[in-house]
């Protein structure tokens, strides 16, 4: 299944591989270049196709567990200073996706969204120390029934250009539903409070929607 948000780049992929095998083929005179050209559209096209790919994935919802948000490796585990919202410290566990990642960001808990807040910003690379802060991100806060809360933030990075969220404050939130998408490369951060267990550790490969990355104590 492919993302919706992928359709635009598509038919824009498409086009752009219709241009150059008519100018190859048509003006170029040379086989062997338009056989180049056929290899080098089909390879851009498949690119595209597995970014904006979307698979189906069903969510064992959990009240006590943390559940990945984005596909990809964690980077950072370390306790720090939340400022926006909680101020106070927090445990920050961070995946960084690369391009051949799926690039759908998910809810972590299910609850109610108490916070939305979009923040233009730089495009420094995903795992820049500052880029949790001074990058394009969008930050969103979702407290479960319990009274336990979290926040995560969509982070983009060198190439993402794009942020896409489709929540706003007073939403409900299913634990592992679609929240948000992030083009081309990009980051998502996990704040838990302190005394949180951890399930992952730094360099663990997790999966959005399906892997427990924290459970609440």
């Amino acid at each position: 299944m492919i993302h919706k948000e992928g359709y635009p780049t598509i038919i824009l992929s498409l086009i752009f591989s219709a241009l150059i095998i008519f100018l190859a083929c048509h003006f170029s005179g040379n086989a062997m270049l338009a056989d180049f050209t056929y290899l080098l559209s089909a390879f851009l096209l498949v690119i595209v196709l597995q970014f904006f790919r979307n698979p189906k994935r069903t969510t064992a919802a959990n009240e006590n567990q943390i559940i990945a948000p984005a596909d990809g490796k964690v980077v950072v585990i370390e306790e720090v200073e939340e400022p926006e919202y909680f101020k106070d410290k927090r445990i920050q566990v961070s995946i960084f996706m690369s391009p051949l990642n799926v690039h759908v960001n998910r809810f972590p808990i299910g609850g109610l969204v108490k916070f939305v807040k979009y923040h233009p910003g730089l495009y420094l690379v995903a795992w820049h120390p500052k880029s949790s802060t001074e990058n394009e991100r969008t930050t969103v806060v979702v407290e479960n029934a319990s009274g336990k809360a979290i926040l995560f933030r969509q982070i983009a990075g060198a190439l993402a250009r794009r942020i896409v969220y489709y929540c706003k404050e007073g939403d409900k939130a299913v634990q592992g539903s679609e929240m948000g998408f992030i083009k081309f490369g990009s980051r998502v951060d996990v704040f838990l409070p302190l005394g949180t267990k951890l399930n992952v550790s730094i360099n663990q490969v997790v999966r959005g929607g399906k892997t427990a990355i924290a459970t609440f104590t």
